[in-house]
């Protein structure tokens, strides 16, 4: 059932707006569930703006990867924090909630890609990170990369 948002003028439809909230967020929040268990965490991520699509890295063990195993449906949340605002009682913000599925990456080359997107959203100088990367293979082992593709996204701005 997809629902409505109760207060629609602050609903943002733009995608460029949209866009420019997840371009510029580092941690996003991600709802998941196994069985009747929720769960949730926050991650940095790498927003690829070609596909759409959002990439996370963890460790191969543990709670949240265990969940995603599980259950990959999540929904996603980023917020631009834009703070209180004294003596009028509110808070300026924009945030995004998406749907989709959590893909665990095992093929080395889509893991590689999924590290580059991460490094290039969240380094101001992604090709020094990446020139040090291949002395570092043996992490690439060792972790997760999580690839959520957006199916669903709703915005949301207040003040």
């Amino acid at each position: 059932m997809i629902y409505h948002m109760r207060r629609n003028e602050r609903q943002i439809e733009d995608w460029l707006i949209l866009e420019d909230i997840l371009q510029h967020g580092k941690y996003a929040a991600i709802a998941l569930c196994r069985q009747d268990e929720p769960y949730i965490v926050t991650l940095s991520y790498g927003y690829d703006k070609v596909n759409r699509t959002l990439y996370f890295h963890c460790s191969k063990d543990g709670l949240k990867s265990e969940f995603a195993r599980q259950n990959p449906h999540a929904c996603i949340t980023v917020i631009d924090d834009k703070g209180y605002i004294k003596n009028e009682c509110s808070h300026a913000y924009r945030s995004v909630v998406m749907r989709g599925r959590i893909e665990i990456l095992d093929e080395h080359n889509e893991k590689l890609q999924g590290l580059d997107v991460l490094i290039g959203h969240l380094e101001e100088n992604p090709e020094l990170i990446k020139a040090g990367l291949p002395r570092k293979q043996h992490l690439l082992e060792g972790m997760n990369i999580w690839k959520f593709k957006i199916d669903e996204i709703t915005g949301k701005e207040g003040r």
